[in-house]
């Protein structure tokens, strides 16, 4: 049977709401754990001619700066097999703006808790966009993007270190109690580490992950494709360093994840949460198809069925960290102690005290998208 999701002619959603679905994020409850990606859907505006915006759990709406951006120069997108590349470099009207325009649309149009990317160049950025949209009702998560290179730390990404993460998140952290999410880039060394340091700083929950690095070359002109040179790789051929990643973070921290990267199937979401995300975000699937999101969770029960799957909160599993404690800890009772040391030399027996041996100690650490149109992309993609 083919689930249908919406009536295009209507603009009515016809997707009924299924309590199988139904997860938890930070303690804000979502009918399902869909959520359309920062910088796929815009402010949600152009997505709702086409459904009922409120058959998602949320969306992320377009990363937020202090200032109007206009973004990197064009072109900054690029096709390529299984996904694209895109550098459009944080294209967004500015947090006054989204305070006066866009947040007063959401709140006529959506009826439900929306998330709030916001982005920095500097500490004192994040700080300001985060003050200026802390006490706005519409929103229910901060969702970080350290992404962003510091214009003050000679133009390193906050992302690529344990430490300038955390700095971002504990800079957020003191401007608003709403759920914290950090957005981390995948293109680190050890991103269980920076997961780590995020937490440790206030993080809530962690959004899993960001783009990876990716080119395309022009083989007629001899040059790369868009003007920035290197952009954010995304779509359906991230998926499986994706999958990893957020099993691996799963394993190093105890807060929800969100997973995202290449997931355009009610299937990859299973497989998503059975990693260890308690939610998904929905990114370039958006820009191929429209409909991807409703499309998806409509195909979310049937899947859920085939697999024997009673409620999505059931693939919630305990953390990795906690069941590789009782691992090791059942591993380290079967282990042969190391043997005792030699008995001291026989002496004249004037003390019952015999000679005892040092426990053993074994620590354990655990390391850490049918093409669309290039207009609808370049209106919807930002990073």
């Amino acid at each position: 049977m083919v689930n249908t999701y919406c009536a295009p002619e209507t603009n009515a959603a016809i997707v009924p709401e299924d309590e199988r679905l139904r997860v938890n994020l930070c303690g804000i409850d979502l009918d399902n754990p869909i959520i359309p990606a920062s910088g796929t859907f815009g402010f949600g505006r152009e997505f709702a001619r086409l459904y009922d915006l409120n058959i998602l759990g949320s969306f992320s709406f377009k990363g937020t700066t202090a200032q109007a951006r206009f973004g990197n120069p064009t072109p900054r997108i690029a096709e390529c097999p299984a996904g694209m590349i895109n550098a459009v470099g944080l294209q967004n009207p500015g947090v006054a703006a989204v305070k006066t325009t866009e947040l007063p649309w959401i709140q006529q149009h959506f009826a439900k808790p929306v998330m709030a990317n916001i982005s920095g160049f500097s500490l004192e950025e994040y700080r300001h966009v985060a003050s200026e949209l802390a006490d706005e009702p519409a929103i229910g998560w901060f969702e970080v993007n350290i992404s962003c290179p510091n214009v003050h730390g000679g133009g390193l990404n906050f992302g690529s270190y344990p430490e300038t993460a955390a700095e971002v998140t504990a800079a957020v952290r003191e401007v608003t109690d709403k759920p914290l999410i950090v957005k981390l880039s995948p293109n680190v060394t050890d991103v269980a580490e920076i997961a780590r340091a995020c937490v440790d700083a206030g993080a809530d929950a962690l959004s899993v992950i960001n783009t990876l690095l990716g080119m395309r070359f022009d083989l007629k002109m001899r040059e790369p494709v868009i003007a920035n040179q290197i952009g954010g790789y995304s779509g359906t051929g991230v998926y499986p360093v994706a999958l990893r990643m957020v099993y691996q973070i799963a394993g190093a921290v105890n807060v929800p994840i969100i997973g995202i990267g290449g997931i355009s199937s009610a299937e990859q979401v299973v497989e998503m949460m059975m990693a260890g995300a308690t939610a998904v975000q929905i990114g370039t699937a958006n820009l191929v198809e429209p409909y991807a999101c409703p499309q998806i969770i409509a195909d979310l029960p049937s899947v859920m069925d085939r697999y024997g799957i009673a409620r999505l909160t059931d693939l919630i599993k305990p953390k990795q960290s906690d069941q590789n404690q009782k691992r090791d800890l059942q591993h380290s009772a079967h282990e042969k102690p190391d043997a005792a040391p030699p008995p001291d030399p026989p002496v004249k027996p004037t003390s019952t005290l015999v000679p005892g041996s040092d426990p053993v100690s074994n620590p354990n650490s655990t390391s850490a998208p049918e093409q669309a149109s290039s207009a609808n992309k370049e209106y919807f993609r930002g990073n």
